[in-house]
């Protein structure tokens, strides 16, 4: 990248023995990396928990005697030292998977564009699953070491913070993210000035600003337009994530597509492909047809070079779910782009014309399936659904060949493996199993494991959720803002030998967050058995602008406030990573309930197998193909009734039953001197078996490479 630098990296008052802990706290490297993690924590824990786990605030504010004891003490040196080893060989490594694997393809970068990066709780610019699969994304790439880079937008007011009144109504409140406090550098260009990028709105240019963040091996560069040069309504351009204003919407998707092309271009780097993870980024593919355009070639020229190398992955099963605008935004916004590519307006229009109900629209998703030649969906189900979807894209085909393939999404195994399960497998499974996570055979060995070590890292991780949940709840009553029912709503009851069942996802209303009151006798009779109980532990936020959501989760909460539950029901508010980390790992049984077929992946159930949790979920998304009739169980079956309500009883009723018959049954059943449920711990070991593997993001970027981005590199 000729003549671009970075920022120096900010100094710490750190002794020197230590000095490399401010390396570290800006490689989001240390994300998944447990024992970078616990150098931190062992420092002062109790700080370390209350910045976030954030390592740049916590040097920031960690005291010098802290540090001094820890430099004058020889274990954690010694740890210190393994850590900065393996840091340095991660970052060294000559001859990486990427490398050994796909030689021909080192040279051909790739450019990845998404709307959220969910990284990790100190970063909250993310709303939900796709944020942190595209987190995931960057990371399994570092470990890979794949030529990628990565664009996005720095959001300085964060996604929300959720609180719940006594009635269950979710309120909310904005972040304010101070960028000193986050591994943010910035770009300079030739000149020695900050580097920025500007993108024509109607009537003014805007201009933006490029931060570089560093995950492992990956630069991932965002975008931000709190400029004093913008005018205040463009400086809130980044602010916020998803807006429902039109106009901030659209000027969000043009500097993410149109602006994103132009940061990189600025950067030096001449991609080979384009990925947009879902339509959001769209826009892209106007700006690299102004390109070919402009340098001479024709329109139709320049469609199918832009198409040869674009790849789009669609995330939405059902038509409302995708942007699109309405046709006088677009007369707004790009009256003046398409004279630019020899276009009339209709025929600008026609590249992504879509007709809903309430009128014609410039379809996002439109635009990069008709300028992308490698499409895909998130699972085997979604692609169904997605080539039925789009089929009047393409008349002449029959829906079976539509040419929208899939990838079933995975999960980074090193983010969401807890700690000690890690350590297990590295006792069980071999040295390199990590190198391996999508091969079969490397979980063949989970088999070897005594069923006594298995269980007792399960009881911890139960454990472990419980405190979590106690001493939240404690700390809400200390602050004497909530009422008694909301610290038992809290899990304040919360027991560490009782069957636990998590729910948590985004609470829009076909997720069905609130299935399991279809029949409150039954469930109460479930939860409150003297002999076998259960308790279920619900996390989630609603859009803000989703009323239907936020009523579904004061409902539910007012149910779990109800005396009637016992304590048994319980709502962890502000749900983010931290949360999502402590309930895939720390319960029982993953429960998910959408209305099919509206799931189009879904990763958090991948996440609780890889932590021996087993799965209970509708016959949608990744589960569809994930379920064999022996790794978890099924809510209802695969019939679809067309009046809702009567599919809500139908899907209860499995629930309710199931739950009764099958799961709370063999949770509770023969144990064996140990106290050990030696058939449901043959049964994590099956889920473990065969579904860590197949959902890894091992597995998921190597069908990317295979399938996607290696005929679009060529």
């Amino acid at each position: 990248m000729k003549n671009i630098q970075v920022e120096k990296r900010p100094q710490f008052n750190l002794p020197k023995s230590l000095e490399r802990l401010g390396e570290l706290a800006f490689n989001i490297w240390w994300v998944w990396n447990h024992q970078a993690q616990d150098l931190f924590a062992q420092v002062d824990r109790i700080l370390w928990d209350d910045v976030n786990h954030n390592p740049i605030t916590f040097l920031q504010q960690v005291s010098y005697a802290h540090l001094t004891a820890q430099a004058n003490d020889t274990n954690y040196l010694g740890m210190y030292q393994k850590v900065m080893e393996s840091f340095d060989a991660y970052l060294g490594e000559t001859k990486p998977y990427y490398a050994k694997h796909y030689p021909e393809m080192l040279k051909k970068q790739i450019a990845y564009f998404s709307f959220e990066f969910g990284l990790h709780e100190s970063l909250p610019v993310y709303a939900g699953g796709l944020g942190i699969l595209s987190g995931d994304h960057l990371k399994e790439a570092s470990d890979m070491g794949m030529p990628l880079v990565a664009v996005g937008f720095i959001y300085n007011q964060g996604y929300f913070s959720q609180r719940l009144t006594e009635d269950g109504w979710q309120e909310t409140d904005n972040y304010v993210l101070d960028f000193k406090k986050l591994p943010l550098l910035t770009v300079f260009d030739g000149d020695g000035e900050p580097l920025k990028i500007q993108v024509d709105l109607p009537g003014r240019l805007v201009a933006a600003k490029v931060w570089q963040m560093t995950v492992g091996r990956i630069p991932l560069y965002l975008l931000d337009t709190n400029l004093p040069e913008n005018g205040e309504a463009d400086r809130q351009l980044t602010a916020k994530l998803y807006s429902n204003d039109s106009d901030i919407r659209i000027s969000q998707e043009i500097l993410l597509g149109m602006g994103g092309v132009r940061a990189l271009r600025k950067l030096g780097y001449e991609p080979a492909v384009w990925h947009m993870n879902e339509g959001h980024s769209a826009f892209l593919t106007i700006e690299r047809l102004l390109e070919y355009v402009k340098a001479g070639l024709s329109l139709e020229e320049a469609k199918e070079k832009v198409k040869k190398n674009n790849v789009f992955t669609t995330h939405t099963p059902v038509p409302a779910g995708n942007d699109e605008f309405p046709l006088w935004l677009i007369d707004k916004y790009f009256s003046r782009v398409w004279p630019q590519l020899n276009l009339s307006r209709d025929e600008f229009i026609q590249m992504a014309h879509n007709t809903q109900s309430w009128g014609d629209t410039f379809s996002m998703p439109v635009l990069a399936l008709d300028l992308s030649n490698q499409r895909n969906a998130v699972s085997k189900l979604h692609g169904q659904v997605s080539r039925k979807m789009w089929n009047g894209l393409w008349p002449e085909l029959s829906e079976d060949h539509v040419p929208i393939g899939h990838v079933t999404n995975g999960v980074h195994t090193g983010t969401w493996l807890s700690a000690k399960y890690k350590n297990l497998y590295n006792r069980y499974l071999g040295e390199d199993w990590l190198e391996n996570v999508d091969l079969p055979e490397t979980w063949a060995k989970i088999e070897a494991i005594p069923d006594g070590e298995l269980w007792a890292v399960r009881q911890f991780l139960k454990r472990r959720l419980v405190h979590f949940a106690n001493q939240r709840a404690r700390k809400k009553w200390l602050s004497g803002k909530i009422q008694p029912s909301q610290v038992v709503a809290s899990g304040v009851l919360m027991e560490s030998n009782v069957l636990t069942i998590g729910f948590a996802r985004r609470f829009a209303t076909y997720k069905r967050a609130n299935l399991i009151l279809d029949d409150l006798d039954r469930l109460l009779a479930i939860i409150n058995s003297t002999e076998r109980p259960v308790q279920f532990v619900f996390a989630g936020k609603a859009h803000p602008a989703d009323e239907p959501g936020k009523l579904l989760i004061q409902n539910l909460y007012r149910m779990i406030k109800d005396p009637r539950t016992g304590g048994r029901l319980i709502f962890l508010e502000d749900y983010d990573i931290k949360i999502a980390r402590y309930m895939v790992q720390g319960v029982d049984v993953w429960l998910n309930t959408p209305l099919r077929p509206n799931e189009a992946s879904g990763t958090s159930g991948m996440k609780a197998a890889l932590n021996g949790v087993l799965n209970f979920s509708v016959l949608d998304g990744w589960w569809h193909e994930a379920y064999d009739g022996k790794n978890g169980w099924v809510v209802g079956d695969e019939t679809d009734l067309q009046e809702p309500s009567q599919q809500n009883h139908h899907d209860a009723n499995s629930l309710y039953r199931i739950l009764e018959t099958e799961i709370i049954p063999l949770y509770y059943g023969s144990r064996n001197a140990e106290n050990v449920p030696v058939e449901w711990v043959a049964k994590m070991k099956y889920c473990i078996r065969t579904l860590a593997p197949q959902f890894s993001m091992r597995r998921m970027l190597r069908e990317y490479i295979q399938d996607l981005y290696k005929p679009a590199g060529e």
